[in-house]
């Protein structure tokens, strides 16, 4: 009885070597893939589209549009914590306005 069990045993493990292999051979297969996708598709896309986002910008026209004061915009019930007050946080005097309007470059 104990010779059976011990046929049965190896039978079992060498199932199961040969399985392990297989799913080696699976897995080193489909990290190749994704570091070939990676090389060839995904590396050339992200630098075709920090080229593009480059040329764009060069030719995109630094002219600010002129201040229109909405009243539902920019409304602050007290002023800001830090600084004079009426800077925001991230504050950049190109592209965000103060509530009374644009501010020019020279003042800071």
């Amino acid at each position: 009885m104990a010779a059976i069990w011990g046929r049965m045993f190896r039978r079992s493990l060498s199932g199961v070597g040969q399985l392990s292999a297989a799913a080696a051979s699976e897995e080193h297969q489909g990290a190749r893939m994704w570091k070939i996708l990676t090389f060839i598709v995904a590396i050339p896309g992200v630098t075709v589209c920090m080229l593009n986002c480059y040329l764009k910008a060069q030719q995109h026209s630094h002219e600010r549009h002129d201040f229109v004061p909405y009243e539902h915009l920019r409304i602050r019930t007290k002023p800001f914590p830090w600084g004079d007050g009426t800077h925001s946080f991230f504050h950049n005097p190109h592209t965000n306005p103060l509530p009374t309007g644009w501010e020019d470059a020279e003042e800071h």
